[in-house]
């Protein structure tokens, strides 16, 4: 894995940006694989920023988002549909017919079958955006006994629901989510990885220098043969 540690939030979603931008300039009809949470949101900005300066155009991209929760409607405000439209696709040029999402309301194993369909018909994701939890989650793969391969509704565990709890003011916050499984994750051609924050060290830590184990999810970005990870230095403070 190539590492990078810059200075802050603000530079590593200026570099994910121009990544990103050079992707959609080669490849126009490029597919981006997208994630939530508060991570991407500095690349997010910086990607607005370079729509609006007409350097980069979204017309022609597909779009695929790691995961949604469950019991909860799309238009609700703490949905991953509501945030990525707030974030980013209201912001550019993006064909509402070309944004790809797992329904946290459909027959989990229909839907499953559905959304990897939809992905091979497109080509594949040629780049995979991804941020970690703190116990190593990546999208809402927990801890488990092994890796999962295929999009799954998965039980969140207390700790996840716990860092998401105060975004649910309104509504209890959701118990189970959709979410691509590690080896749909891993079919994509190159991944980019982001983590800022010393809350994320010890599973940065895990990532990069544990064993490969399903105990730490984002472990089996080792197993990948093109991924970027890009820290702070708070997150990178326990590597070796």
């Amino acid at each position: 894995m190539n590492v990078q540690i810059l200075d802050s939030k603000t530079a590593i979603g200026s570099a994910v940006c121009g990544l990103i931008c050079d992707k959609i300039r080669e490849k126009p009809d490029c597919v981006l694989g997208l994630a939530t949470g508060a991570t991407p949101v500095p690349t997010y900005d910086a990607l607005a920023a370079a729509y609006a300066q007409g350097t980069v155009s979204f017309r022609n991209v597909r779009t695929f988002n790691l995961d949604e929760y469950c019991d909860l409607p799309k238009t609700h405000k703490n949905s991953f549909y509501t945030f990525m439209q707030a974030q980013l696709f209201s912001r550019v040029d993006m064909n509402p017919a070309n944004i790809g999402f797992l329904d946290g309301n459909a027959d989990p194993a229909a839907e499953s079958a559905r959304y990897t369909a939809a992905i091979e018909e497109a080509g594949g994701i040629d780049l995979q955006l991804l941020g970690i939890g703190r116990n190593g989650h990546i999208a809402f793969n927990e801890p488990a006994d092994a890796f999962s391969q295929e999009s799954f509704r998965v039980a969140l565990t207390e700790s996840t629901r716990i860092a998401n709890a105060g975004y649910f003011d309104d509504v209890p916050m959701p118990r189970y989510a959709i979410t691509m499984g590690v080896g749909l994750i891993l079919r994509a051609r190159q991944l980019i990885m982001i983590a800022t924050g010393e809350s994320k060290a010890a599973a940065v830590k895990a990532m990069l220098e544990g064993p490969v184990t399903p105990q730490c999810p984002a472990s089996a970005l080792q197993t990948h043969p093109d991924v970027l990870v890009f820290l702070d230095p708070a997150a990178a403070s326990l590597l070796s």
